[in-house]
């Protein structure tokens, strides 16, 4: 074991980029520190990664099972085992031949309990503005009035009181130089410590306040819509450096070898941080959490690898996704709300412009900036920017706040990305132009000058200065929340037809990929990201990759599961129909009356989360069902709980696993599903595992994973007994899933490691079923085959007269099964005897 102060292999200063072959995402937290990582370093060198992909490092606050809730970033957080055991791992990991890449959070940082935890912050609590800290944080002294005092000097909206002001002045204590409430700790401002308590208050630097005012009035940027974790301005160098010398350090003395780089679209800027960060590097592999939302692509210009892989997870997984069948479970996910029995698949045009996942969508984004919205405060904060540069430029005077305030809602509720990227001094971007655009196209009533004003604001089009700057600037980092909370954390909960569309960076609108637009996509990352990484599973994803390659078999039987779903919902008790309350999917307003807990989006919802998690325990379910219906904001939500719907809807859970009729008929269904679903899961696998890029694996997805969404996905796996199943996993075994996937994934990960794949080149089958089969090459030497939509292939025959053309040369070894094969024509039900849906096949190199 190296010493902590001691480099576990030094760097030179000018060393390559080493490019991973696969990584594996460990989520460190106090269950499972870095002590429990290196003890399992030796099993994840013989799984074949070549880099271990850690969650933050930097100390969190207390009891953090996530890290991004950073608290210090001067050291190694202790309740991960600290630097000494970061160092340990790295030279365990060295040992084996593999290396070290770290989560890193650039965007924000937590507002602790106690407060003092955070120290920059508990500065600025004290000092205000005069703190060296106070520009560390992303704070709008001008929104708030100031103490008593300096009324012009401004103060810090701290909303932590459980209520109004004066419901708890009593909760409220002072402590020597601190004011305590409840487990809440603040600084007092010096010489302020002896006044009487409301003149205290009058004289701080910040104003504590009822939780409920953060929507309105919160004068600090967060994290979306966290009001417990506060942004941090690294676009300054100062803060730059301050919040990256740990992490760069351990880089230089070789502990750290790469960076995932949290929610880049919070900064100011993007580029400018990636071209700090790989200054200060040398050009360290780096990938950026940047979520592409259709078309868009990663800006050329950010120098990075590429992203961390939601862009592969929408195309894997819709390429095995039925698009045909996914819209006819639209419609009948229409039916089923508006209590249409039995619920009919054919019912309207559901996939037909508009579709109904893109009016959740915009009635999702625009809830979050209307009245009293979750980002009511950060389209405030746009409001004061636009009014103080109406009033130092008479040119562009005289808006009133509220039409700012109205075309800002529409700007941001039509804008079809996450956000336009805009440096001033530079010309913007013509993806970023034709998105704002779109986004004024997008608003289908009148435009006026205020529409214009604010377009031309948010496009940097208004020529330079402090007012113009910082508003191009931080209409994309607002734009980037209202993309997240009012599409994937609302819309995403709202439209339920197919959940497994309802990921991270996912189109519900555009269910499934055509096989020529895959290979379009594969050559595109080949020839711009070659070393971006690919992801199926994360701690952020809604369903794990095995859950939702279950639920895209629903997609290829939409009238057999609009008939269960019914059956089921029958079962347990239909409850009151629409005439109580239901309405349509992508609307607010359906559900069923207040408090019954009943509803048929709800059901539909909960049949899916029954398939997609078979087996789980009603507490995981219930958390899931919960988590959703308040990510919905309809019935109930975070902030304004309808504890009458919850409770009912619990009971609704625990009720089916008391319903001895019921339970057995839903176990019987996935069962049904099982061999599609294996189908699925394996495809997927070993496209995850063979298309360009670097496949980034979550941890314990080597064996079938059907995790939930968070917390649910971030629970420690037991690495030690996957250890011991791989020793026992040389060949796959029929019917044993679980060494199926462990065997493919451990075989690929060594063929990348042994081999560099070559191009990517498509590989068509011919005959009555040569939809079904996906190929590709890599290089003359490496073919991946895999089954697609296998349900509708078992119904139609099998594959019949379908033969594939494996490219003339030496014969082929199936790597997953040891077979050998011609090359030549070879029909596609030999290429995949045995019930196996995919192949992975090599031969020795051709010159």
């Amino acid at each position: 074991m190296t010493h902590a102060a001691e480099p576990a292999q030094s760097r030179p200063a000018a060393a390559p980029a080493a490019v991973p072959s696969a990584t594996y995402r460990l989520q460190l937290q106090p269950g499972f520190t870095l002590r429990d990582a290196t003890a399992a370093v030796p099993y994840l060198a013989a799984l074949g990664v070549s880099h271990l992909h850690l969650s933050p490092l930097l100390a969190a606050a207390p009891g953090s099972t996530h890290g991004y809730d950073t608290v210090d970033h001067g050291r190694i957080s202790e309740q991960l085992g600290g630097e000494e055991a970061l160092r340990a791992l790295a030279a365990e990991a060295h040992r084996h031949h593999l290396r070290l890449i770290a989560d890193v959070v650039p965007n924000h940082m937590a507002v602790p309990v106690p407060e003092h935890l955070n120290r920059p912050l508990w500065e600025v609590l004290r000092d205000g503005p005069d703190s060296p800290y106070a520009d560390w944080f992303d704070i709008d002294w001008t929104a708030q009035p100031g103490p008593v005092d300096a009324p012009g000097r401004g103060r810090v909206l701290l909303p932590l009181l459980g209520d109004r002001l004066g419901a708890v002045l009593d909760q409220l204590a002072v402590d020597g130089d601190t004011l305590r409430y409840h487990d809440h700790v603040l600084p007092l401002r010096p010489g302020t410590e002896t006044l009487p308590l409301p003149e205290l208050l009058g004289r701080q630097w910040y104003r504590p306040a009822w939780w409920r005012l953060a929507r309105t009035e919160l004068n600090y940027r967060r994290f979306f819509t966290v009001n417990e974790l506060i942004a941090v301005r690294v676009e300054r160098p100062e803060v730059f450096e301050a919040t990256h010398g740990v992490l760069l350090r351990l880089h230089r003395e070789g502990v750290l070898d790469g960076f995932r780089i949290d929610h880049p679209d919070g900064l100011a800027d993007p580029r400018g941080y990636l071209e700090r960060l790989a200054a200060a590097t040398g050009g360290a592999y780096t990938v950026v959490e940047k979520i592409l939302t259709g078309d868009e692509r990663l800006p050329a210009d950010w120098p990075c690898a590429g992203t961390t892989g939601y862009d592969a997870l929408r195309r894997i997984d819709g390429v095995l996704t039925d698009h045909a069948g996914a819209c006819r479970l639209a419609g009948a996910y229409e039916a089923f709300l508006a209590d249409d029995a039995p619920a009919d698949p054919d019912r309207g045009e559901p996939c037909a412009d508009p579709h109904p996942a893109l009016a959740a969508a915009r009635r999702g984004r625009a809830d979050m900036t209307g009245p009293g919205g979750e980002l009511s405060a950060e389209l405030e904060r746009l409001v004061r920017l636009a009014v103080r540069l109406g009033a130092a430029h008479p040119a562009h005077a005289d808006h009133p706040p509220e039409r700012l305030r109205a075309a800002l809602g529409r700007l941001l509720t039509g804008y079809p990305a996450y956000r336009p990227y805009v440096r001033p001094g530079e010309p913007l971007p013509e993806s970023s132009a034709e998105q704002l655009r779109a986004a004024r196209a997008a608003d289908e009533g009148p435009t006026d000058a205020t529409d214009r004003f604010v377009a031309e604001l948010a496009a940097g089009a208004l020529g330079r200065g402090p007012e113009q700057d910082e508003f191009a600037v931080r209409f994309g980092q607002t734009a980037a929340a209202v993309a997240a909370k009012g599409v994937e954390d609302t819309a995403f909960y709202r439209w339920n037809a197919l959940l497994s569309l309802n990921e991270v960076g996912g189109e519900p609108a555009r269910p499934g990929v055509r096989p020529e637009d895959f290979h379009a996509w594969c050559h595109y990352v080949e020839r711009h990201w070659p070393h971006t990484m690919t992801a199926l599973s994360t701690h952020d994803t809604k369903r794990s990759a095995d859950a939702r390659a279950r639920l895209a078999v629903l997609a290829e039987q939409p009238r057999e599961w609009a008939a269960e779903a019914a059956a089921w919902s029958t079962a347990a008790g239909r409850g009151p129909g629409p005439g109580s309350g239901s309405g349509s999917a992508a609307g607010s307003g359906h559900g069923s009356a207040a408090g019954s807990g009943h509803d048929p989006d709800s059901d539909w919802l909960l049949w899916q989360t029954l398939v997609a998690g078979w087996p789980l325990s009603p507490e995981r379910l219930v958390a899931a069902v919960l988590k959703a219906a308040r990510e919905a904001k309809l019935r109930t939500s975070w902030t304004t709980q309808d504890v009458r719907f919850e409770r009912a809807l619990a009971d609704r859970v625990h009720g089916v696993f008391g319903n001895p009729g019921l339970l057995p008929r839903i176990e019987g269904y996935v069962a049904g599903l099982a061999p599609y679903a294996r189908s699925n899961t394996l495809a997927a696998a070993l496209l995850h595992l063979t298309v360009p890029g670097v496949p980034d694996l979550y941890q314990g997805s080597e064996e079938p994973l059907y995790t939930l969404v968070d917390p649910d996905n971030r629970r420690p796996v037991d690495l030690g007994a996957l250890a011991v199943r791989l020793t026992d996993s040389s060949t796959a075994r029929p019917g044993d899933l679980a060494r199926e996937k462990l065997h493919l994934t451990t075989t690929a990960l060594h063929l990348r490691r042994t081999r560099e794949l070559g191009a990517h080149h498509p590989l068509a089958a011919v005959g009555p079923a040569a939809g079904h089969l996906l190929a590709f090459g890599r290089g003359p030497d490496v073919l991946t085959a895999v089954t697609r939509l296998p349900y509708r292939l078992a119904r139609t025959g099998g594959w019949h007269d379908t033969v594939l053309h494996l490219p003339d040369g030496p014969g082929w070894t199936d790597e997953l099964t040891g077979r050998h094969l011609p090359s030549g024509p070879v029909p596609v039900g030999d290429l995949l005897a045995g019930d196996r849906p995919v192949v992975l096949l090599t031969r020795r190199g051709t010159s």
